[in-house]
């Protein structure tokens, strides 16, 4: 399925976007790697299957403006098969403690990126009536949790425009699809911000313990090569989170509460 396609991957970098990339390559895609570091993306694509076939494009998506005019400049009318909005921070602080440029930033990059790299591919694919739009969200876009709540409302946020995304082109050739990682064992917790907007700087328990991005990126392609519209990816309570929500959210409240 992925064989000579374009797909531009952001997040690549690191995490699920790395492994990502790995499996995109040796599936045979010609892949755009997205990240704001432009020397760690070249060693990226050295490390790739067939790393001639790839470009790197360093973008700082803080600034989903300037991204996107960065982007659209170096892009020149490159047709893009599958756009894969992976990268995202996360969040590890009160609602009491963040600061209200920390909630900005989350939105920037976890919301607003998406929005604006989306526009930019989608007349492309519509005028094509062809392409595949993917965003990977979170677990944490369906269930809040303590310490998540600018990283849960761009989720939020984020899966509300996919799905309108999604009725809007049902009928002209456009795949829509959300993954919802739960707990993946990546640098996640690492670099998530604080009330100050300063990384977390070590992991937690649950991301530790969760499955690792080589399963997760195995998983959520073969949701992309089928055309599901969502997907969530993950073991134990991340991945029930979202059915529970649904059938039984005062459980979920109580739950949520008490961790």
């Amino acid at each position: 399925m992925f064989a000579g396609k374009t797909v531009w991957l952001t997040g690549a970098s690191s995490g699920i976007g790395l492994a990502l990339a790995h499996q995109l390559a040796e599936a045979g895609a010609k892949l755009i790697l997205t990240s704001r570091r432009p020397e760690v993306l070249e060693e990226v694509r050295r490390s790739l299957a067939n790393r001639d076939d790839h470009r790197v494009l360093p973008l700082d998506l803080a600034h989903p403006e300037q991204a996107v005019e960065t982007a659209r400049k170096a892009l020149d009318g490159q047709v893009i098969d599958i756009l894969i909005n992976n990268a995202g921070v996360s969040q590890r602080s009160r609602v009491i403690d963040t600061d209200l440029k920390v909630y900005r930033q989350l939105m920037e990059i976890d919301y607003f990126a998406v929005v604006a790299l989306t526009k930019l591919v989608l007349p492309g694919m519509l005028e094509r009536r062809s392409g595949q739009i993917v965003t990977v969200s979170s677990v944490a876009g369906k269930v809040g949790t303590k310490l998540r709540s600018g990283y849960a409302g761009a989720k939020f946020g984020v899966l509300g425009f996919m799905d309108c995304l999604r009725a809007e082109t049902a009928d002209q050739g456009i795949i829509v699809t959300s993954v919802l990682p739960g707990f993946i064992n990546t640098q996640v917790a690492h670099n998530s911000l604080t009330g100050d907007g300063t990384a977390l700087g070590h992991e937690d328990p649950d991301n530790a313990g969760g499955i690792s991005p080589e399963a997760c990126a195995r998983i959520s392609l073969k949701a992309i090569a089928d055309g599901k519209a969502e997907v969530v990816v993950g073991s134990g309570l991340s991945k029930l989170a979202p059915f529970l929500q649904r059938f039984a959210p005062g459980l979920v409240r109580r739950m949520v509460a008490k961790r």
